[in-house]
């Protein structure tokens, strides 16, 4: 049965980053980008699976996630907030790059 990436999205805002980690170990589980983007932000390989997840991007939309999670990886909160209000603002039901942001969120940034 493949992955839901809503609710593997969902668990790992409630902070289920140990389910979303399991989930993700199945074969052929994180085939598709937002799924990689997932499993590299859960597991120590992320390198390797953004470089799968950029690969496996074919719309807009894909190709910013990857972006957006490679910019909060490398901790660059300046450049996040750019790329996560340009995104959000084309797709304001992206619950993953909300979620990215609050990882960065402090009272100076993403204003």
């Amino acid at each position: 049965m493949p992955i839901d990436s809503e609710t593997l999205i969902r668990r790992l805002v409630a902070g289920d980053t140990d389910g979303v980690r399991d989930a993700l170990r199945r074969p052929s589980a994180a085939d598709g980008p937002v799924p990689l983007v997932l499993a590299a932000l859960v597991r120590p390989d992320a390198g390797d699976l953004l470089e799968r997840a950029a690969l496996a991007a074919r719309t807009s939309r894909d190709r910013q996630l990857v972006a957006i999670a490679r910019t909060h990886l490398a901790g660059d909160t300046e450049r996040l907030g750019v790329l996560v209000r340009d995104h959000l603002a084309d797709h304001p039901d992206s619950l993953l790059a909300a979620w990215i942001a609050t990882q960065h969120a402090g009272p100076d940034t993403l204003e």
